[in-house]
């Protein structure tokens, strides 16, 4: 990896965002200089469920850090998650989340290559 560096990066929760895929996105690791991987930590709030989508690819895992939820992958049945557990989402694959419970669904969202834009599709407006 030539252009990836040693180093700390200190993260700032003020940087924060509300997604149009209805959940809360806070980048821990995204830099063109460290393209192999991208680390999120996605937040969605209780009774909410995040927008049908899909990362064009790109594989992605969830790894559930707080709450619990229903998580729904392509043609899987619906899954029941919780604290410790891991998703797996090939790249391609129609993907979105619920919050079940009664506090905030929390997870790192890790992309392999690293997310961009560009490889996002939205499946419920056509974007």
């Amino acid at each position: 990896m030539e252009g990836m560096r040693a180093g700390i990066h200190p993260i700032d929760a003020s940087k924060e965002y509300m997604t149009e895929e209805r959940c809360s996105i806070l980048e821990l690791s995204n830099q063109a200089e460290d393209p192999d991987v991208s680390i999120a930590r996605a937040r969605v709030v209780p009774g909410q469920t995040t927008a049908w989508h899909l990362l064009e690819g790109v594989a992605e895992r969830y790894l559930i850090l707080e709450g619990e939820g229903r998580v729904e992958v392509g043609a899987l049945e619906p899954g029941m998650v919780r604290e410790g557990d891991l998703v797996f989402i090939p790249p391609g694959t129609r993907q979105r989340i619920s919050n079940t419970g009664a506090a905030d669904l929390v997870f790192l969202a890790i992309c392999t290559p690293r997310f961009t834009p560009s490889c996002y599709r939205d499946l419920e407006s056509g974007g």
